[in-house]
């Protein structure tokens, strides 16, 4: 039986993509490794010339490691850097994001071939598995309305528009049946959900939350202005995840506004204070040295950071994407300084989510995921990860745990 490899580069929803192509692979089977494929397909991400950059060389890499494999390049990099690589002779096949639900046909395809497909397909295949996982994600939305200087994800995904609902809920409960407790919603733009569909995300939050076996629902990431008062009714509920990862990218207005984003400080800052209020940890992106961003900039965006009861953070230098606004803009920042900036920023909130964990005092509900060393691993409803020593086997299962410590690093137990 013939063999294929998928390599996934880049955000939740390529890691769903993925499993969606190996839930339709047919006659083929999933290689361990590169070496033993007769296929490799690459999903890609583009979001930065870097991701094109570590995209580019995986494939060179590739090439080396296992030259008679036929190497297909799908995800977002296929509409940015597709058709370079198929006319160099670097991958046999280009598909697009719609097209990947054909993923037998291209497996089978001795031509060579570029199918870029359109940036208006919706998905349809319902995922029963999640190859390797505890928990299961929930592709409910594609593509993108925001225009944000900095990002050419609207471009290569298209608008935003929503999955249907019914095969949402059918998939929830095929994965519930078959063990998933906990379901992490993902998506271009998560928060936008419905919107055309005269739906909502708090209105699809509630009717998955009727599935049995549905335990734990994580939501990727939201924009603040998509947390609306219905969306509010529900943070109190058992079954929400006691984490929020709201997309805020910048503190200082001057930045939001070169960036072209839709929020602002102070209205950030009334938003998580009333969302801390009701328990929850809170994560935010924050791109570091975009364009601009001048010394007085980042001490106005550091001392804000300061106030917002924040405890995870997706910190990021900024890292120039051809073809958007903030590609062009002046003046740049130079990396060793955004270096610095990244670090100082971090620090902070590693030292509020350090402080977060010693405040707590109620047990941990804990997926564990993994075993490394001799010790278990997993999430708890807060999105922080803890180690647990156990003589049991505890991989894939939910723990409650009144007794823990809150290291710096992680929290740490025993069971």
């Amino acid at each position: 039986m013939k063999k294929v490899y998928f390599k996934t580069f880049g955000c939740r929803t390529n890691q769903f993509d993925t499993q969606v192509m190996m839930s339709r692979l047919g006659e083929y089977e999933l290689a361990r490794n590169e070496e033993e494929a007769d296929v490799i397909v690459v999903n890609s991400c583009t979001v930065t010339n870097g991701a094109d950059s570590g995209v580019r060389g995986y494939i060179n890499q590739v090439g080396r490691i296992n030259g008679e494999a036929k190497v297909l390049l799908t995800g977002c990099g296929a509409h940015t850097k597709g058709e370079s690589l198929f006319e160099s002779g670097k991958v046999h096949g280009v598909f697009g994001h719609s097209e990947k639900e054909k993923i037998t046909k291209f497996l089978e395809k001795s031509d060579r071939f570029y199918e870029i497909g359109d940036l208006e397909h919706v998905d349809t295949t319902v995922v029963e598995q999640f190859v390797g996982k505890s928990r299961a994600f929930i592709k409910i939305q594609e593509g993108c309305d925001f225009r944000c200087s900095y990002c050419i994800i609207p471009y290569v995904r298209g608008d935003a528009r929503s999955l249907d609902e019914t095969l949402i809920l059918e998939q929830i409960r095929r994965l519930a049946a078959n063990g998933f407790g906990e379901f992490i919603l993902t998506g271009t733009n998560v928060g936008s959900y419905g919107k055309e569909r005269g739906s909502s995300i708090a209105k699809l939050l509630k009717r998955m939350s009727q599935i049995r076996g549905v335990r734990r629902i994580r939501i990727g990431s939201l924009e603040p202005i998509q947390i609306t008062d219905e969306f509010k009714e529900l943070l109190d509920e058992p079954w929400m995840a006691k984490h929020l990862h709201i997309a805020l990218q910048h503190t200082s207005d001057e930045m939001l506004k070169l960036m072209n984003r839709r929020n602002d400080f102070m209205s950030d800052l009334k938003l998580f204070e009333e969302l801390a209020s009701h328990g929850y940890a809170l994560g935010t992106d924050f791109i570091v040295g975009h364009p601009g961003e001048g010394e007085d900039q980042w001490q106005e965006a550091i001392e804000r950071v300061k106030m917002l009861p924040l405890t995870h953070i997706h910190a990021f230098s900024y890292s120039k994407r051809d073809g958007t606004p903030s590609a062009v803009m002046k003046p740049q920042v130079p990396g060793n300084i955004a270096k610095i900036r990244h670090r100082e920023l971090t620090q902070i909130v590693k030292a509020k989510n350090f402080a977060f964990r010693r405040s707590l005092n109620e047990p941990l509900e804990i997926l564990i995921e993994s075993k490394k060393d001799g010790r278990y691993f997993g999430l708890d409803q807060y999105f922080n990860k803890i180690s647990i020593e156990s003589g049991r086997d505890l991989k894939g299962e939910w723990l409650y745990l009144e007794k823990f410590e809150a290291a710096e690093e992680m929290n740490r137990g025993s069971f």
